[in-house]
């Protein structure tokens, strides 16, 4: 019964760490939905209205992100934006991994350290599923896209 419990908790922790690198992405979509859905509820929008609201503004913001970066020509402008996504998703994983580093570390520095350390990981993941998401493809005199592998 112990060795299944420790597979199962190694297993949870796996899928926990996985989620957290694959929707490091959307933790700027999420704050903005998050805070437009409470704006919208707290001006009489009802739960519909804000749950509506927040979805559609998240949305907006990942596209928005995602055709910004893909369209502009100008890599400091794209760096810019891809910073701005890739920030708040290290400030998640700094807490997520600090959360996270409390189960079995005791030492606070190394805590602090773990910390660090996925904040970095979970923003440079964040930063390179921006930028893959959105790759930017060279356009034809014609206007036309052009397929070469």
């Amino acid at each position: 019964m112990l060795a299944l419990g420790l597979v199962l908790n190694t297993l949870g922790i796996g899928l926990f760490c996985w989620l957290i690198f694959l929707l490091a992405v959307y933790a700027l979509p999420f704050f903005v939905a998050l805070s437009i859905g409470m704006m919208a509820l707290q001006s009489d929008a009802g739960v519909a209205g804000a749950l509506l609201m927040g979805t559609a503004g998240g949305a907006l913001t990942v596209a928005a992100g995602q055709v910004a970066v893909a369209l502009n020509r100008s890599l400091a402008l794209r760096v810019a934006i891809a910073t701005v996504f890739a920030v708040p998703a290290a400030l998640a994983g700094y807490h997520v991994v600090f959360a996270l580093s409390q189960i079995g570390v005791p030492s606070l520095a190394w805590r602090e350290a773990f910390a660090c350390l996925g904040a970095v990981c979970i923003g440079g993941t964040a930063w390179t599923r921006l930028t893959v998401l959105a790759e930017r493809r060279p356009l034809e005199p014609g206007g036309v896209v052009e397929n070469t592998p």
